[in-house]
């Protein structure tokens, strides 16, 4: 890689520039602009993210401060004004960005696929995290009488740690009646739910779909007995085959379901899951779940080390492509991080960005000579055989 380049431009040469194009060319987007191209917004958003900037006016003084390099830099030949940027967040087709985020997606699960579990099918998450907002500046997003906010629903991939699919909502839609519905399913996949996803309706479409779930089931279940395991392994307590009985739950799941009660000794307590898949073994179910917690992770580095907790921009449009640019530049850095074969966690490949972008060290040099040594928060590895 070229000494001479900028870090930031080092980073840039990973992402595909005729990809993002042609996403431009399909909406049209470019149609009507003559300097700062939807390219140039992307890549001005992604600065902020990695620099870690606070908010608009703050993104506008560090690319002003660095007035010299921003061509070098990739950002454009000419300087990035405040009004110029919060009017292409405003206005500009967010499904552009939302796109090429999907895409970035793609690239990075392909590039880390591995199967760890040994299942044959891919193990995703679901989960959503609600992000505040004042109502009074953000009055599409209305959630209670004082209060606004969006929800990010993400569909994790366990095993490459990449999201492979999200869908952004007000903050009052319901997890188990809405958000579950746009998932999309694919035949011989695992997918792992909390409490709070306990559709049955919804499961049942998994189930159809030849697709498994697991998912904590509630304490107030209504069952009975269809058949039962009496040799269950180590903090296994229940391991049975079920039918519901409460009427309206029953019609909305008609096929019999698979009850596993675990007892977790780290935290003293039993969890109790409700599953579809009949041919792994209990231990395994247990193993599936306790790896949901990846995609809460996933969202502190979202809210923590990149920024969405604060949006540079009052529209849905502008919040919306905010989030598509922090999902591609998490994207960006799982790709860096495995074609350089960095040994770092995310954090530390994060830190040593925010401090290096306008540097020239070569990036396999940057992430060498870099010490980090006190710091709260790292990344933690799978635990696949934790309850073996």
């Amino acid at each position: 890689m070229n000494k001479e380049k900028y870090v930031f431009a080092q980073l840039v040469s990973f992402l595909d520039n005729f990809k993002f194009l042609r996403i431009v060319k399909k909406y049209n987007g470019d149609h009507y602009v003559k300097h700062f191209t939807f390219w140039d917004q992307l890549l001005a958003l992604m600065f902020g993210q990695l620099s870690n900037r606070e908010s608009l006016r703050d993104l506008i003084i560090a690319i002003e401060a660095h007035r010299s390099k921003c061509y070098h830099l990739g950002l454009g030949r000419e300087m990035v004004r405040k009004t110029t940027l919060a009017t292409a967040n405003q206005n500009r087709d967010y499904r552009i960005f939302e796109e090429f985020a999907f895409f970035m997606m793609d690239q990075a699960r392909a590039k880390r696929v591995t199967d760890i579990f040994n299942l044959g099918g891919h193990v995703y998450a679901f989960d959503s995290t609600t992000i505040p907002l004042c109502l009074s500046i953000f009055k599409w997003a209305k959630f209670r009488k004082h209060k606004g906010g969006i929800k990010v629903h993400t569909l994790f991939d366990v095993e490459t740690q990449v999201p492979a699919f999200y869908h952004i909502t007000e903050a009052k839609v319901h997890d188990s009646k809405k958000a579950i519905k746009t998932i999309p399913l694919e035949v011989g996949s695992y997918y792992i739910f909390d409490r709070g996803y306990n559709a049955f309706k919804e499961l049942y479409k998994i189930n159809l779909a030849q697709s498994f779930f697991v998912v904590r089931s509630k304490k107030n279940l209504q069952y009975k007995c269809v058949k039962w395991r009496k040799r269950l392994p180590k903090n296994i307590l229940t391991d049975a085959i079920i039918q519901l009985t409460e009427n309206l739950s029953a019609a909305k799941y008609p096929d019999t379901l698979r009850l596993v009660r675990f007892h977790d000794d780290e935290q003293d307590r039993d969890f109790s899951f409700l599953t579809n898949a009949t041919h792994i073994t209990a231990t395994e179910i247990a193993n599936l779940y306790k790896n949901r917690w990846l995609v809460e992770l996933f969202f502190k580095w979202l809210k923590q080390h990149l920024k969405i907790k604060k949006f540079w921009g009052t529209t849905e449009n502008a919040v919306r492509i905010q989030v598509s640019a922090a999902i591609t530049a998490y994207c960006l850095v799982a790709i860096v991080q495995h074609d350089m074969h960095i040994k770092r966690s995310t954090y530390e490949i994060l830190q040593i960005l925010s401090m290096s972008l306008t540097d020239k060290t070569p990036l396999s040099e940057l992430f060498e000579k870099a010490k980090l040594n006190n710091f709260k928060d790292q990344d933690y590895p799978l635990l696949p055989g934790l309850f073996n």
